[in-house]
């Protein structure tokens, strides 16, 4: 019987939904996830919000009822309806003494509001007393709420609160405090400046959760200013190296990886501070080798450490075995059959050859096989690559073959990239100028308009300058060989306008500059454009007054000028067009063709586009005329900025003018109201802005008795930053506020390529070993790419030879400079510390004096022995090992970084062997510290 009344009740139970939902809660999701359409899911969204609005009207709901009611609400919002005449519920909902309805309060809340709602003041007395709660599931809630709702101006309402917090006994609380805290720096830094000594603190703390949340924050503080933290280098280094030993709770494991997220994080951090540091970049050669021994490559998490070792490599000044170790990794990258893999393998390449270039030479196969890849994104990658290896030797082919791939692509926004960077590779390592010229015609014919109008104009001024230093016969036949590719291509059907207008200015400056070719031939041409493009009002112009050139230049060298007939139609019908501009080059064009020699050749002198224009800003020509204006009684120029009031009352007395006639326009202010009711402060309360840095600066020099006389005397209405509504629009504070030049921010610095020769850098595995057979067409274009491994230092060598650069403004090739060897860390395998730094000192001791000495946990009980199953070993360095690893190494010289072989006995390496001896004698064990337990000291 008793049987028979649970299954009665569980199928009543059934029948209104379970898990404490009613039928119609079910039946609404149910419906929506059936629904077949759009607008049959609006339909039943629509019916819904009407029942809900009915429902809500109700007195005395049942609180479990109103629970049901908030989350139907929170499916509306989520479906992309407006749910808000319910929001009021939820917030009335945060203040329920039920945990389980204050978390869906929450909830709700949290989905339904942002931080400049009207309703978020309602919610700041609720979160101010759950934060002062005894139990810890209602602070935690409040926490999230914090993370999402609170605004700058109400922060410093509950920042005392969530200060107290970060020394709560539960660890979840106070990494909920942490992030509340990164919340508070991220909207507003000045509010939470004097808390920054917090989060050194919680880098202490004993839970590895709170200490792995301490470093969100710390990286965005050392992203802004790394010297301030180069202290904790150290601490970083020692944490990620007990991380990767296994000392945190196997919690933190993720597919076998120890804590993997934490490891990235303080490799991202390690990245910043290594950044053009080599002693703090020594500190870390030993942790980085021993990531890449211990990472899987075998599981996706394990790839992602590796990879963020390769860009922490590339950041830091890296030693020569962990280039070898990073160019492993790629490898195996590059060979893998995941197209992600391989994405990575060619992103951490492009930036290992920063470093060495040599590098990407045992790479050339698996390079040209991406680049030939299906996978568009992959092959976008590898063109990067490309771009970042080009040479004078590889630029012709690596050109090509980005100008293939451009006119195969329809992405307008990608085409525009990729025809920029032809462009720059052009001007930078052209082999010679014919190839130069055709590159352009490629880039402008197939890119069309969407190349920028800057490369347009940059293009006119090399050819106008030439490309030889005071050689001439070098620019003519520059100029000749772009007139001579400029015909034959303007018969083509169809091409950009801002193409035509190149091909018309070269044309008009330099089609009869030989004598090739006529001036009558040159003139039908440009006729043709004109009539070809007559809806493209920029092209006529260019047309016209490239006409206007070759007339010209035909009239000054004396020659008859015989005006073709299309040519003359050409000037009658814009004579009469309705654009202004075309209607005036007609009309100087007319004229021009009625002058006599002398004056045109005054007018338009021949090969005068790249000479240097004299502009006198000033006038100053202009001064006598002006001096004798004001001797005869003339009245001086006021500025407009003079009338508009900006100047201060010291700016006009400091100034040797005239003094104004009375009848003329008065700029001064009215004398100030004689009633003193009204108190002397009343101007500057109706207007609460701040006093600007340059206001008081100006008046620095003026003595204390004229600023009080002035401001006794004078009511302004402060503009700062107030914008003009007639006249030219501008900001009265604009010109003030921007003679300040910004701060420097002290961020992430690009590492500079360091003095690193890697050719003794050569993997164990080569490509070649995965296929047996190679195509010969992929070892030529391999062979043109990187110029082959015998021939990669003559290449760079000779790299500076070929395409001269242009003179004045014109970009010139950079002079590739053998890279300057820096001398290496005296280190032994991944870079042991030397004698001043082999002692056993705990990195961590740095950090006790952050500590406040009563801490909450009070004691120095092994944290890490609670969580771990086994002790933590320690692990002894003898003295046969390092000597071995001494011999080892004994091939190579480890001061340089280039392999070098030695015949005999070394007397250096044997000195070197008895110090280190000696070394050991002094300090024969290295400590290797539990983590949390060092951190508490």
């Amino acid at each position: 019987m008793e049987q028979l009344k649970t299954i009665g009740r569980e199928l009543a139970m059934g029948s209104q939904g379970g898990f404490g939902q009613s039928k119609e809660f079910l039946d609404l999701v149910k419906s929506i996830g059936e629904a077949r359409s759009k607008a049959e899911e609006d339909r039943i969204v629509l019916s819904e919000i009407d029942i809900l609005k009915r429902k809500l009207l109700e007195p005395d709901i049942p609180k479990r009822k109103m629970k049901e009611y908030i989350i139907r609400l929170v499916y509306i919002e989520m479906l992309g309806h407006d749910a808000s005449f319910g929001y009021i519920h939820a917030v009335k909902m945060t203040h329920d003494d039920n945990l389980l309805l204050k978390r869906t309060g929450y909830l709700a809340v949290t989905l339904f509001l942002n931080e400049d709602h009207d309703l978020i003041i309602l919610i700041v007395n609720t979160i101010q007393k759950d934060l002062r709660s005894d139990n810890y599931l209602v602070v935690c809630a409040a926490l999230n709420a914090i993370c999402r709702l609170i605004n700058e101006e109400t922060i410093p309402a509950v920042l005392p609160q969530v200060v107290d917090l970060l020394n709560h006994q539960k660890e979840a609380v106070r990494k909920k405090a942490i992030m509340a805290l990164h919340r508070f720096h991220r909207k507003s830094p000045s509010s939470v400046s004097h808390l920054i000594s917090n989060f050194r603190k919680r880098l202490c703390d004993n839970d590895p959760g709170v200490m792995g949340a301490t470093l969100c924050p710390l990286f965005d503080l050392i992203s802004e200013d790394v010297a301030s933290y180069k202290d904790l280098v150290s601490s970083f280094v020692s944490i990620l190296k007990q991380v990767t030993e296994r000392r945190l709770p196997k919690s933190y494991d993720y597919h076998q990886m120890p804590a993997p997220f934490i490891q990235i994080k303080l490799l991202k951090i390690m990245a910043l501070l290594g950044s053009g540091d080599k002693s703090a970049s020594e500190i870390m050669y030993m942790v980085l080798g021993d990531l890449f021994r211990k990472c899987d490559s075998s599981t996706n998490i394990g790839n992602a450490i590796l990879y963020e070792c390769i860009r922490c490599i590339s950041c830091i000044i890296p030693s020569p075995k962990l280039l070898e170790a990073a160019a492993d990794a790629i490898s195996k990258f590059l060979k893998s059959d995941s197209h992600n893999l391989k994405y990575m393998g060619i992103d951490g390449l492009g930036r290992l050859i920063k470093i060495s270039p040599d590098i990407a030479e045992q790479h050339q196969l698996a390079v040209i096989d991406c680049l030939e890849d299906p996978d568009d994104t992959l092959k976008r990658k590898t063109f990067e690559l490309l771009y970042k290896m080009t040479k004078s030797s590889n630029v012709e082919v690596i050109v090509d073959r980005m100008i293939d791939y451009m006119i195969s692509i329809n992405d307008n926004h990608y085409k525009t990239e990729i025809a920029s960077r032809c462009v720059e590779l052009a001007e930078q390592f052209a082999p010679s100028n014919q190839w130069f010229i055709q590159i352009m015609n490629k880039v402008f014919e197939h890119a069309g308009d969407l190349v920028n109008i800057k490369v347009a104009h940059n293009l006119m001024r090399l050819i106008a300058e030439g490309f030889g230093e005071d050689d001439d016969d070098a620019d003519s036949k520059l100029r000749l060989s772009a007139v001579e590719s400029y015909l034959q291509i303007i018969s083509e059907p169809k091409l950009p306008s801002l193409f035509l207008q190149v091909i018309s200015w070269v044309l008009g400056e330099y089609g009869t500059a030989d004598g090739k070719y006529s001036a009558s031939y040159i003139s039908g041409k440009l006729c043709d454009v004109a009539d070809a493009y007559s809806s493209d009002e920029t092209v006529k112009g260019y047309a016209v007054s490239a006409l206007m050139k070759i007339y010209a230049f035909e009239i000054a060298s004396g020659r008859k000028v015989d005006v073709l007939p299309e040519c003359q139609s050409l000037i009658e019908e814009l004579l009469a067009s309705h654009s202004t501009d075309l209607q005036q080059r007609a009309y100087e064009l007319q004229a021009l063709l009625a002058l006599d020699a002398r004056a045109v050749e005054s007018i338009l002198p021949l090969d005068a586009s790249c000479e240097d224009i004299e502009v006198d800003k000033d006038l100053s020509f202009l001064n006598g005329y002006i001096q004798q204006a004001i001797e005869s009684g003339a009245q001086p120029y006021i500025s407009e900025r003079e009338r508009s009031g900006m100047l201060e009352t010291t700016d006009y007395h400091s100034q040797d003018h005239h003094e104004v006639p009375p009848h003329a326009l008065r700029f001064e202010a009215y004398e100030r109201p004689k009633p003193s009711s009204v108190p002397t402060q009343a101007s500057t309360e109706l207007v609460p802005v701040p006093e600007p840095s340059y206001y008081s600066e100006a008046h620095q020099p003026i003595s204390t008795s004229s600023v009080s006389e002035r401001e006794s005397s004078e009511i302004k209405l402060r503009l700062d930053g107030v914008k003009q509504k007639w006249g030219r629009p501008s900001y009265q504070s604009s010109t003030s506020a921007s003679s300040t030049p910004p701060q420097a921010e002290n961020g992430t610095s690009s590492h500079p390529d360091v003095g690193v020769g890697s050719s003794s850098l050569k993997p164990r595995s080569s490509y070649e070993s995965k296929k047996p057979e190679i195509d010969p067409e992929k070892q030529r274009l391999a062979a043109s790419l990187f110029g082959g491994s015998s021939s990669s230092r003559s290449d760079r060598k000779s790299s500076s030879g070929g395409h001269k650069p242009a003179k004045g403004t014109a970009s010139k090739p950079p002079k590739e400079n053998p890279i300057p060897v820096q001398p290496p860390p005296d280190l032994l395998d991944f870079g042991e510390p030397t004698a001043t730094s082999v002692t056993a000192t705990d990195p961590f001791k740095e950090l006790e004096g952050l500590m406040d000495s009563s801490s909450q946990d009070g004691g120095s009980t092994d944290v890490m022995g609670l969580y771990s199953d086994a002790a933590p070993v320690t692990t002894t360095t003898s003295v046969d090992s390092l000597l071995s690893e001494l011999s080892d190494s004994s091939k190579g010289n480890p001061g340089t970084y280039q392999s070098q072989t030695s015949k005999g006995p070394n007397s250096k390496e044997a000195l070197e062997k008895d110090a280190l001896v000696r070394q050991m004698g002094v300090n024969p064990t290295s400590q290797n510290p539990t983590l949390f337990k060092d951190l508490l000291g």
